[in-house]
């Protein structure tokens, strides 16, 4: 009995106390309490909690997704040229049927003909502007006593195998502009030489003119030394 007794006293030690029973979810909230909370409080905590909240959180909840904000690309600046070129690359055009001969002939002349009545047109709109605006005072005269006299050379035949050309060699002497010596060159023209006097050796003077061929621009005045 004796034993019984120990071990009833043993387990009521070994028993917890009993926890606090947690208030009940019915139970009233005390009023006064709430009260005594001041508005500013409560409307801090109010703004804690949005800014704590993600935004993905909030557009779910206000139920419209947002659209994040495209960056905006600058337009690119084309030069006229450019946009030519761009304007006929993408312009994909049609295959013209195969022609023959004589439509290509016929096609050319009537282009042709077209552009000559524009030309006519052209031309008749500018007279008419040149007569309405009267008579002009026109190009002055040239002065051939200052400017525009021809040149005149005297030089060596080289050759006379063409008939009425001969070829004539003027030699000339410089003096370097920076180390001031003499440098010797020369340079060959064609002449006209209507008779055929002059022969190769010979020494003549030659005067500039009107162009009589391909590379004559020159005339033969007189034959001062006849070669030996």
């Amino acid at each position: 009995m004796a034993d019984e007794e120990n071990n009833e006293e043993t387990a009521e030690q070994q028993t917890p106390e009993s926890e606090p029973e947690a208030p009940a979810e019915d139970a009233p909230v005390d009023a006064a309490a709430v009260e005594e909370t001041p508005a500013e409080e409560l409307a801090e905590d109010a703004g804690d909690a949005v800014e704590e909240a993600p935004a993905e959180e909030l557009t779910e909840a206000a139920g419209e997704p947002v659209a994040a904000a495209a960056p905006v690309e600058p337009e690119e600046q084309l030069s006229p040229k450019e946009r030519r070129r761009r304007g006929r690359s993408a312009h994909v055009g049609e295959a013209r049927p195969a022609r023959g001969v004589e439509e290509r002939i016929a096609e050319r002349a009537e282009k042709r003909a077209r552009n000559a009545a524009v030309r006519r047109r052209y031309r008749a709109r500018s007279k008419e502007k040149r007569l309405a605006a009267g008579p002009g005072e026109g190009t002055p005269p040239a002065d051939r006593s200052s400017t525009g006299s021809p040149r005149v050379r005297q030089g060596i035949v080289v050759s006379h195998g063409a008939d009425k050309t001969i070829t004539v060699r003027i030699d000339f002497a410089r003096q370097h502009r920076t180390y001031g010596k003499i440098v010797r060159t020369s340079s060959k023209l064609h002449a006209h030489d209507e008779s055929n006097k002059a022969n190769t050796g010979d020494t003549v003077r030659v005067v500039e003119s009107r162009p009589l061929s391909r590379k004559k621009r020159w005339r033969l005045v007189e034959v001062v030394d006849k070669a030996r």
